[in-house]
């Protein structure tokens, strides 16, 4: 049986630190895994301690190129999907890396838009990114714009359920 707990730890390409944090493990479907973050919870961000102000959700896909946030108000966006490497476990830790592009969707307006191109182009050549990882990003990226607008599951109303226990 897994912890209830799982450390989330995001890098960037080049192994850079990014972000790291514990989440509780809520579920696990055909999905991926859904875990939590509650206000207050200690993190790291870009290298630097951190204490998250605003809940969250985050399902991690078992197969995907990216991950997926689900927030509360105040924050902005509804959604926030990184553009990812698929995630590799070990034991409890996950371990993810950031491929700088996001797909955002805005929580007043509900615009769904592709954020950071000019962070993945940079770090495409500083990097090295291999041009199989550049398709596979840009696919997902693509395949992302077009979910979170059309109220695709679980872009939707899936996640409601699970951001109810963060924010409660």
């Amino acid at each position: 049986m897994p912890n209830e707990t799982v450390r989330v730890v995001y890098t960037k390409y080049d192994g850079s630190a990014h972000r790291d944090y514990p989440a509780r493990r809520f579920d696990t479907d055909d999905l991926g895994v859904w875990v939590g973050v509650t206000r207050g919870t200690p993190s790291v961000y870009h290298g630097r301690p951190s204490v998250e102000q605003i809940p969250f959700v985050l399902l991690i896909p078992h197969h995907a190129w990216w991950t997926g946030m689900f927030n509360p108000p105040p924050r902005t966006s509804e959604v926030y999907c990184d553009i990812t490497t698929p995630a590799r476990w070990e034991g409890d830790t996950v371990h993810i890396i950031d491929l700088d592009l996001d797909v955002v969707r805005r929580r007043e307006s509900g615009l769904v838009e592709l954020r950071d191109e000019d962070e993945f182009d940079e770090h495409r050549t500083r990097f090295g990114y291999p041009d199989d990882l550049v398709t596979e990003a840009r696919a997902a990226a693509s395949r992302l714009l077009a979910a979170l607008g059309d109220g695709s599951e679980p872009y939707a109303t899936l996640y409601h359920k699970y951001l109810q226990r963060v924010t409660d």
